[in-house]
């Protein structure tokens, strides 16, 4: 019996980590280029939208970067969820830079002491690697090739989730607007919600905004709801921040269910 409880844990625990299957989505008009990076020492794929109004206006614009960010992955969803709320006016025009996966939980994984995470790929706690090309070698491409603001935010769900949130953490002033959906706070016996109190205090002074979600999930949902009694208690004000607790949602269905008010709150 102890044997198969163990199976069964990792098993769930697998299964948390992996892209929830959605239905297809449309596939938008959209750019795509590739980059040679050295960081990642690989090719990575590239796909930007662009507001209905770039083209006819020389305003800049920020940017809204997305990991899984294929047009197999949420690329198209969240594109046609930005053109329909920027066409009904309930946010402003923003860009959407998606980044095509290679080796997901490579990428989107920190570093783990805990064995039972190291199951879950051949490899992962690469997320360092992956965030030095997002700074180093993405943003200047970006901002050379369209017309930018500063603001730049990022978004991600489930493993994704967990590098929004992990970046966050360790380098918070890389992004002004982080969301999270189901993010993978149980990673690494959930270090990132236990060291978040010394981390607010250490906060730097930019205001940044951080929206996260957490569905019913039970190896979720208690992690996501200790961070938010963390930042109730220890968030300084230059932080906006919000938690949307979704009992009646699955992992597979909170990233739809929650879009909306996510980027509504972040980009109005």
């Amino acid at each position: 019996m102890k044997q198969f409880l163990t199976i069964a844990l990792l098993a769930f625990t697998i299964l948390s980590c992996q892209k929830p299957s959605v239905p297809a989505d449309p596939v938008p008009n959209h750019e795509t280029f590739t980059v040679d990076s050295k960081q990642l020492n690989e090719t990575r794929t590239i796909n930007v939208w662009l507001p209905e109004n770039y083209a006819t206006t020389q305003e800049n614009f920020p940017v809204l970067y997305m990991p899984d960010g294929g047009t197999k992955e949420d690329f198209p969803h969240i594109a046609n969820t930005l053109a329909e709320l920027i066409q009904a006016k309930k946010i402003k025009p923003v860009i959407l830079v998606g980044i095509e996966n290679t080796i997901r939980r490579r990428d989107l994984s920190p570093p783990t002491q805990v064995e039972k995470d190291k199951e879950i790929a051949p490899v992962v706690g690469e997320s360092a690697k992956f965030r030095a090309f997002i700074e180093q070698e993405l943003f200047p491409l970006i901002q050379s090739k369209y017309r930018t603001t500063d603001n730049k935010g990022i978004i991600g769900e489930s493993l994704a989730g967990l590098f929004v949130m992990e970046t966050f953490f360790v380098q918070p002033e890389m992004f002004d607007t982080y969301i999270a959906m189901d993010p993978s706070l149980w990673w690494n016996n959930h270090q990132m919600v236990t060291n978040s109190k010394e981390i607010l205090a250490n906060f730097p002074e930019k205001e940044t905004k951080l929206w996260f979600a957490g569905s019913k999930a039970t190896d979720i949902n208690p992690h996501t709801k200790s961070l938010e009694e963390s930042l109730k208690n220890n968030a300084p004000t230059q932080l906006k921040w919000i938690y949307s607790d979704e009992p009646t949602e699955e992992h597979h269905t909170i990233y739809r269910a929650t879009k909306e008010k996510a980027l509504i709150w972040a980009y109005n």
